[in-house]
């Protein structure tokens, strides 16, 4: 495998020149790094870019942790935000813990072994010690859906509240008043928020809460399927159910084909994220869209800033650095799963 050496050698110049015209670090005459870039070509040798990372401070990466990569939303923001990333130099290393707290360490101990220039954090299970020990690295990180109390960090969010209370409303100005909620996983703020928005939106309706209808999923296809079978053996089953997310929703759809009966004409569905399957399916799911182009590029665009100004301030430790939390709103996307009754 040739060297620094071998490629000097071979273009008749210092390895002093070959250094800079690889890393840029001084001027060159056209001529000479036009030899060396010839002579790279030709031997086959390629930088250990991350050697030079590591001495510079600078690797040019960034980590992603997501919960769950088989969901197509966490799918899809990645590759939004891998793209983004892309676009400014950055290359992702993408970490999905499956919501496992252990998972996760884990990766960020990785993560801070290859000495990522920043973090991106992705719902879920993120735990504030975590965050802490990479605060405690300098390393910056954006909090994506999920709302914390600290303001060590940017956090970006949707204002998951008023998503579920849209889609609540929505159904209810359908005219349905026994309507379902599909809950995720209690803990988690986006589930437990868009629960509240669909409480809200019956209460400020006047019709009575019946915890009943409010069926616990985990956010995986599966538990739409067990939920909405739960739902349709109730003595008096609801003629609506609000899915906290697509993939919950796609769930109940197969338990409702499963009894022989059909959407919206037996029963309304609205799901939550706007996945590309929400629009591929029979009958088309109407859902909230969650601004997943927006949502991405604003992280990234959040992410670099900080790492410029994490740099800056190590210069002249004097920048004080200000964090941000950003809420971007929903939008209801009207398909075919809900009907007027």
């Amino acid at each position: 495998m040739a060297n620094i050496n071998d490629v000097a050698e071979r273009a008749k110049v210092s390895i002093t020149t070959v250094s800079h015209v690889i890393n840029q670090t001084r001027y060159v005459s056209d001529d000479l790094t036009e030899r060396v870039r010839k002579a790279m070509e030709e031997l086959d040798y390629h930088p250990n870019s991350l050697a030079r990372g590591l001495r510079s401070g600078k690797t040019k990466t960034i980590g992603l942790v997501i919960p769950d990569i088989s969901n197509q939303f966490f799918a899809e923001i990645s590759r939004k935000i891998e793209d983004k990333g892309y676009e400014n130099g950055y290359s992702v290393i993408l970490c999905n813990t499956d919501d496992d707290p252990y998972k996760e360490k884990s990766y960020i101990d990785v993560l801070l072994a290859k000495k990522v220039e920043g973090i991106i954090f992705i719902s879920a299970g993120v735990e504030s010690n975590h965050l802490e020990k990479t605060i405690k690295f300098n390393i910056p990180i954006v909090v994506v859906d999920r709302d914390i109390k600290e303001n060590d960090y940017d956090i970006v969010l949707v204002d998951n509240s008023v998503g579920g209370f849209d889609a609540t409303k929505y159904l209810i100005e359908l005219g349905h008043q026994r309507i379902a909620c599909i809950a995720g996983p209690s803990p988690i703020t986006p589930s437990a928020q868009r629960v509240a928005g669909y409480k809200q939106a019956l209460q400020e309706a006047g019709i009575p809460i019946d915890t009943n209808l409010i069926i616990p999923g985990d956010f995986h296809y599966e538990s739409g399927d067990k939920a909405m079978r739960a739902l349709l053996a109730l003595p008096q089953p609801p003629t609506a159910v609000f899915a906290c997310n697509d993939m919950m929703a796609l769930g109940a759809f197969r338990a409702v084909n499963n009894q022989g009966m059909k959407i919206p004409e037996d029963i309304s569905v609205i799901g939550f994220d706007n996945i590309p399957f929400s629009q591929t399916v029979y009958p088309t799911l109407t859902t909230m869209a969650q601004p997943i182009h927006e949502m991405a590029d604003l992280v990234v665009d959040l992410l670099v800033d900080k790492i410029k100004l994490h740099r800056q301030r190590a210069r002249t430790n004097e920048r004080e650095l200000n964090y941000k939390r950003i809420v971007l709103e929903t939008k209801l996307i009207k398909r075919n799963s809900c009907r007027a009754i």
